[in-house]
């Protein structure tokens, strides 16, 4: 069987299928069929994430260290994603609990 054939991508294409997985995990994907559904292998995914973290390592570098508002505006937001994911999750527990006294007929 003939090997499949390599398929380029380029950066725009790259980091618009990271950015893909990364929205389809945050709606509650799970992370393999985000993966799949975006068309390339598990460790493709994984090489173009360390690729774009070590790139992202070297813009920082190179810009210097952060200036004391902009580091208070980055952990606002961090703060503001961790409380979106927190109520995500706690969402989607309560759904997950619900369904199981469903099946179990605890309700």
């Amino acid at each position: 069987m003939p090997a499949a054939k390599r398929r380029g991508y380029s950066e725009q294409e790259r980091s618009e299928k990271l950015r893909l997985i990364e929205t389809q995990v945050s709606e509650g994907n799970i992370l393999k069929d985000a993966i799949k559904s975006a068309g390339i292998s598990e460790q493709t995914y994984y090489l173009w994430k360390g690729a774009a973290k070590s790139s992202a390592r070297k813009n920082i570098e190179r810009t210097g260290p952060l200036s004391a508002g902009d580091e208070f505006a980055e952990l606002v937001q961090l703060e503001e994603e961790n409380q979106r994911l927190r109520k995500q999750l706690a969402e989607k527990l309560r759904t997950e609990n619900a369904e199981l006294r469903k099946r179990l007929g605890l309700d």
